[in-house]
């Protein structure tokens, strides 16, 4: 035998799992403990399944103790918690009994006790079986452990001299250490002196030691250095500090992709997620400019995107995907491995996205063949199965996760409605969402779950005090401002009032196809959906962002002709071509979901806002109104931790923003009622839940198809649901959710206070266009010669909107044919100031330049470019004649 199982435990001690493989692939293990080493490293390279093999066919009752001991970390590794306790607590009692055994082999087994101590809530136990083992033979993993341990417990004290005992211990181990590990090493007792610093309140010693470290660390290892400050700032919930101390540390290393990376992850925890993929992309051009692997910074990127482009996050995945392939950007085979197993999950989660769901399902299955412990794929297909109403199957993978990672499986359980019965359980999970990380002290995500969890169990005051305090850490994040959507849904009023839809009259494209269910979040609208998507001419196509997505269309518009409007003051520059073209694009997308349904439902509760332009769209939509008690609504919002906390839904981590958004709702509804009193079926909760064959009928006849008994069976309705209310729909009609409210009467002050508040804005200043197209309609009389019409056009419209920048720019092109050179030249100009990014419109201005003559004029308008605007084209070609001097379909 070539490595005695002392020299295998020193390498499973430097985590160098690879090398226990290598050689134990050349001595062909066969012995007991040699096979059961194997079986450890094949648990932490990934190979879970052979893991297990390996322990099938080995006699576990007949292993020495210390083969035992080194079975239970392979249990622990396979996420075998009870198994590995076990397995530890006969040992030691043999070990008590009198059985010899190894200082290094009994401080082992203590150190995995205290593990197995942590993760079942058993923090005092842990930190006494840590300090056994360090006392029976030191190393470094059992003091890492308990220095982070007494940080979490501000045991400052005790946390000060284990760091002076570890950082002795490690000067006598530390050249016997591989370079990497020792790099590692190194690192982490830097960072427990600054967490220390932190901890104590010495952020200028800190910050001081830290510059200091600047002159004998290596720019990545000082860097790594920064980001640990952040985080540690971060997990004291000073957050603001964590992201000035980054922006500090790229001050003397702007080309760290490092970070880069770590600048852009908090962006992202606060909802800031342009500026966080830009920081991504900033840290991929400068990895590969350093020849850095690549791959984990596309990966992210790609995670980035999928929420909002899908199209590009798959493209970031491919970019990764073609970094996996290329020569040496890696650290290793074991990270090309991981980061494979990534990729795979990333393209099943792009495939769960854009619902194909079958696809999906193969791909997560796929990965958790060839590693059964990899997390990601064990969670995608959890939550697939959850989506898609398989809850057993669901239940099942989030036990194996919670196994594996306890912070991730307890909640995604009780999420699914699976509340333990033992108290004790929860008040484990509460100390894992106190534990710091990068959210904060707290990790508000696991509170708002226990908060559910608490009321299940009827202790209401517990569950409120949890739900309160997720609630105020979440607005920590947000940017949600009351006032700036009660001032929008003013100006949604303004923009359509009455006299818009009589003169719009024949606008739009005349379909009953779609349909639109409204309301605030939380009133039942996916339990309209569910129910009317079980008629066999309906399909339920969910929450689409369709109606979001043409809005964002026009901002896009109004942005690049530079007229200084946004939505919802733009529609009534929408002319009817405009408005049908717009229209039959939203019926093609809403077809793809369902090509033969007479009906397709758009469930969107805040397309309760957008009803005037749906009606704009399709004269004949039906909506469908969802209305509930405001007191229960505002609990059920107040009780859930959205993914869209950063959109459109921050209103509801606040009883006072929640009162206002319900009156704001209310208010609006009334509007849209008026305007559309026909079209427009308003459904109540509480009658839906007290009859609901009655109010399944009344929804039928206003989307105008007949009687089908089958849809009071929703439940049963094979079709995925990704709502917040996933688990509710699953199930019978029940009435626990009927009066939620009553349990929390005497909290509700703020959100009665701001419901009944009275509505006040700010004072609107709208122009109104007598006239939609005016500048398409001047850019087609321009293009058919008719010079005079169409500056006409454009003239009535800078008349109204004087800043209109693709008015002006095209008035200048009229003006430069009509040899006007001087009065174009000064509109271009003018139009270019407002939309300095504009390539075409510089060319063309720098073409009318040359035309005068002046080569210099023309020279300098790229000489200083701004930022991000592309370089002239074609710029010492020939000039070209002014016909082709106009604003391109491109731009246009």
């Amino acid at each position: 035998m070539l490595a005695s199982p002392a020299t295998l435990r020193r390498l499973a001690e430097q985590h160098n799992y690879t090398a226990i493989r290598d050689l134990l692939c050349e001595t062909r293990a066969g012995t007991p403990d040699e096979r059961v080493l194997e079986a450890l490293a094949a648990a932490h390279l990934g190979h879970a399944r052979y893991a297990r093999d390996i322990l099938a066919s080995l006699d576990l009752r007949a292993l020495d103790l210390d083969v035992r001991v080194d079975l239970a970390a392979v249990r622990i590794a396979l996420g075998d918690l009870e198994a590995a306790d076990c397995i530890l607590q006969c040992a030691r009692l043999d070990i008590l009994a009198g059985a010899e055994v190894g200082a290094g082999i009994e401080s082992l087994l203590l150190a995995r006790l205290a593990w197995c101590a942590l993760q079942q809530g058993r923090r005092e136990d842990a930190i006494d079986f840590y300090r056994q083992s360090i006392d029976r033979r030191p190393h470094l993993a059992a003091y890492q452990k308990l220095l982070r341990l007494h940080l979490e417990d501000d045991h400052l004290e005790d946390m000060t001299s284990c760091l002076a005992e570890a950082q002795r211990f490690w000067s006598s181990e530390r050249l016997d250490w591989p370079e990497a590990q020792r790099g590692h090493h190194d690192h982490h007792l830097r960072e427990m002196q600054l967490a220390l610093w932190l901890a104590r309140g010495e952020i200028d010693q800190a910050d001081d030691w830290l510059s200091q470290q600047r002159e004998t660390l290596s720019e990545d290892d000082w860097c790594r250095l920064a980001v640990a400050l952040a985080l540690h700032l971060a997990a004291g919930d000073r957050h603001d500090a964590a992201e000035e101390s980054l922006r500090r540390a790229l001050r003397h290393y702007p080309s760290s992709p490092e970070l880069h990376r770590q600048a852009a992850e908090f962006s992202f925890l606060q909802g800031r997620i342009r500026q966080g993929i830009r920081l991504i992309r900033r840290a991929i051009d400068a990895a590969e400019r350093r020849d850095m692997p690549v791959v984990p910074l596309w990966l992210r990127l790609s995670a980035a995107l999928l929420p909002v482009n899908p199209v590009l996050a798959r493209t970031a995945a491919d970019r990764a995907n073609e970094a996996l392939s290329a020569p040496g950007d890696s650290n290793g085979p074991d990270d090309v491995e991981a980061w494979r197993a990534q990729h795979a999950v990333l393209l099943a989660d792009l495939d769960a996205q854009e619902g194909r769901y079958d696809t999906a399902e193969a791909r997560y299955r796929s990965i958790i063949e060839k590693q059964s412990d990899q997390v990601q794929a064990l969670q995608g297909l959890a939550r697939l199965a959850t989506h898609l109403g398989r809850f057993n199957e669901s239940e099942a993978l989030f036990e194996r996760l919670r196994r594996i990672d306890p912070s991730l499986g307890h909640g995604d359980l009780l999420n699914l409605g699976r509340i333990p019965d033992d108290r004790d359980a929860l008040s484990r999970m509460e100390n894992i969402a106190r534990t710091p990380a990068m959210e904060g002290s707290v990790r508000p995500g696991l509170l708002f779950q226990l908060a559910t969890a608490w009321e299940k169990h009827g202790d209401y005051r517990k569950a409120f005090d949890l739900a309160r305090e997720a609630n105020s850490i979440s607005r920590h994040f947000l940017n949600y401002e009351p006032e700036a959507h009660r001032h929008r849904c003013a100006r949604i009023r303004h923009a359509f009032p009455a006299e818009l839809f009589r003169e719009r009259a024949g606008s739009g494209l005349r379909t009953t196809v779609p349909v639109f269910i409204v309301g605030m979040p939380r009133s039942g609208t996916t339990l309209v959906e569910q129910i009317v998507a079980g008629h066999s001419r309906i399909h339920g196509a969910g929450e689409l962002g369709t109606i979001p997505g043409v809005i964002a269309g026009l901002e896009r518009w109004e942005r690049r002709t530079g007229s200084g409007r946004h939505y919802p003051d733009c529609v009534d520059d929408l002319d009817p071509g405009v408005v049908h073209g717009i229209a039959a694009n939203v019926l093609e997308e809403l077809r793809t979901y369902a090509p033969e349904a007479d009906h397709i439902v758009d469930k969107l509760p805040h397309n309760f806002e957008h009803v005037g332009l749906i009606k704009l769209l399709f004269p004949d939509a039906r909506i469908i109104s969802v209305r509930r008690d405001p007191r229960d609504i505002a609990i059920s919002n107040y009780f859930t931790d959205y993914a869209g906390k950063h959109g459109g839904m921050g209103f509801a981590y606040d009883l006072d923003w929640i009162g206002e958004q319900l009156a704001d709702h209310n208010l609006l509804m009334h509007h849209w009622q008026a305007l559309f009193p026909a079209d427009i079926l308003e459904v109540h909760y509480e009658d839906l839940l007290a009859d609901p064959q009655t109010a399944a009928r009344q929804l039928l006849n206003h989307i105008g198809v007949d009687w089908e008994p089958e849809v009071l069976a929703f439940h049963t309705l094979d079709r995925p649901v990704k709502t917040a209310s996933v688990w509710q729909v699953r199930q019978p009609l029940y009435q626990s959710s009927r009066g939620r409210w009553r349990h929390y009467e005497r909290h509700l002050g703020p959100l009665i206070d701001a419901t009944n508040r009275k509505i006040e804005w700010q004072p609107i200043e709208m122009v109104t266009l007598p006239v939609p197209g005016w500048l398409n309609t001047g850019v087609d009389l321009y293009q058919s010669g008719d010079l005079d019409a169409a500056e006409l056009r454009f003239r009535q419209l800078l008349h109204h909107l004087p800043e209109h920048a693709a008015a002006r720019y095209m008035l200048g092109i009229v003006c430069l044919n009509k040899g006007q050179f001087a009065e174009g030249i000064a509109m271009l100009t003018r139009a270019l100031e407002s939309c300095p990014w504009n390539r075409l419109w510089r060319d063309d201005l720098a073409k009318a330049h040359r035309l005068t003559g002046d080569e210099q004029a023309a020279a300098a308008l790229f000489d200083k470019l701004p930022d991000g605007a592309p370089a002239a084209r074609n710029r010492n070609s020939q000039n070209p004649p002014l016909d082709y001097l106009y604003l391109s379909e491109e731009d246009a």
